[in-house]
């Protein structure tokens, strides 16, 4: 028997107004995001494929919190943002590859 591959792991860093990856790129398969709010407003993570109409994400997590959002990814680009108020347009948002 084979045993399963772990998740890959990304910790998203969230400060106002921008978001740091603790890497920008995966393999595909299981993978958690951990979002770690270190701003002082309350931030939420998008997650989205390039090309894909399907967007994952995590409730907004107040200053000083964490979430947890467990996906499985494929190949490709993947677009990560905040999606509260202006944020995204304000620079909170992210790269990531899985190759």
């Amino acid at each position: 028997m084979i045993a399963a591959t772990p998740p890959a792991r990304v910790q998203v860093t969230a400060h106002e107004f921008n978001f740091v990856l603790s890497r920008q790129t995966v393999r595909p398969g299981p993978a958690i995001f951990e979002l770690v709010n270190f701003g002082m407003d309350a931030h939420d993570l998008r997650l989205q494929r390039k090309g894909a109409k399907h967007v994952a994400g995590t409730p907004p997590v107040l200053a000083g919190g964490h979430f947890e959002l467990k996906v499985k990814l494929v190949k490709g680009r993947y677009t990560l943002w905040c999606s509260l108020a202006d944020h995204r347009a304000r620079g909170m948002v992210a790269t990531l590859v899985v190759k």
